[in-house]
């Protein structure tokens, strides 16, 4: 039997992609389950994508949602953060944004004559960064210090973010102008970069029947969606999840998964081992979320391609070969021979 934590789209890099077999029992992973339930009151199909933030919030890592307008990119974040128990802000990115709109500030008070910090909205649990290719680098920076050390410098001084901290963010790929690519660093500070496809048909109708019932994508409210889950129960997941047992041969072909992108005649630069350590880290939460306490090859394979596709580098000429990183990592995975 199926879960509802099965894989889709991005998250079937192979045929043999895996199903959960049974759902896990902890009232921690009940409570994942209602995330989704509440997340699909709002958002129709994206499951993979579904999937990618629940496992980045079980991960402490961050997710890079990119998809064409009107795919529910930020939809789906926004019902995440309805469904938690958790500070969420959203900041909309553009060309204009500085630093210290994302950061905070030190404001000076002439009544008493001293400067006080004025936290900027990257001080909350869940960090909606709406568009995030479309403001400059040095803006960029501040929030690339932010996802990987936890905290943020203003005036020399460290200030530490609240825990849990995740940062979901969506780009546009289809839109170049006014727009500053990510910089592989930042790339590679994404635990998770994830593609949300057009829905097919089905799905599609299912959209509009909704909206003809008079869904208001911009009013959660309409939608009914409750929080169910704290930061107590994202904490005791995570400690959940840190205690599935990975074994030693699942660790070498992890490695020998990664190393093979370095190896690829197309690639110019491969997988490093930040992009390994995602991908053990994405492997546990899926086998945590498929009742398992255990990894297998198979889950390591579902999380391959997000995991790894935003990390890779191809030459020019692989390019205009029509090669693709994706192409890639399924060769890839293909060919490394799999742990018995």
């Amino acid at each position: 039997m199926s879960s509802n934590f099965a894989p889709q789209g991005s998250f079937r890099p192979v045929q043999n992609a895996p199903s959960p077999q049974a759902p896990p029992q902890s009232p921690s992973a009940e409570k994942f389950r209602n995330l989704r339930a509440e997340i699909a009151k709002a958002v129709v199909g994206q499951e993979h994508a579904v999937t990618s933030v629940l496992i980045g919030l079980l991960c402490e890592g961050h997710v890079l949602l990119e998809g064409v307008p009107g795919t529910a990119k930020t939809l789906l974040v926004r019902s995440l953060a309805a469904s938690l128990e958790l500070d969420a802000k959203r900041v909309q990115f553009t060309p204009d944004l500085m630093p210290g709109d994302l950061t905070g500030s030190l404001i000076y008070n002439s009544a008493d004559g001293k400067f006080s910090f004025r936290p900027g909205p990257v001080f909350t649990n869940l960090l909606i960064a709406d568009e995030v290719n479309r403001t400059p680098p040095k803006t960029q920076a501040a929030l690339l210090e932010a996802m990987a050390e936890h905290h943020v410098s203003v005036d020399g001084d460290p200030r530490a973010l609240p825990e849990p901290f995740m940062v979901v963010a969506t780009q546009n790929p289809v839109e170049y102008e006014g727009t500053y690519p990510l910089p592989e660093a930042q790339l590679d500070r994404f635990m998770l970069k994830v593609n949300l496809p057009l829905p097919p048909r089905e799905v599609e109708v299912e959209v509009l029947r909704r909206h003809a019932g008079n869904f208001d994508p911009t009013d959660l409210t309409t939608a009914q969606i409750h929080a169910v889950a704290g930061s107590d129960d994202v904490l005791t997941a995570r400690a959940e999840v840190a205690q599935v047992e990975v074994n030693v041969r699942i660790l070498d072909y992890i490695v020998d998964l990664v190393r093979a992108t370095r190896e690829a005649p197309a690639v110019s630069l491969g997988v490093s081992p930040r992009g390994a350590t995602a991908l053990l880290h994405g492997a546990r939460a899926w086998a945590w979320l498929s009742g398992r306490s255990y990894v297998t090859p198979d889950d390591v394979k579902a999380l391959a391609l997000p995991a790894l596709n935003h990390r890779i580098q191809l030459h020019a000429e692989a390019e205009l070969d029509g090669i693709t990183s994706r192409a890639v990592i399924e060769s890839i995975l293909s060919s490394v021979p799999v742990p018995r």
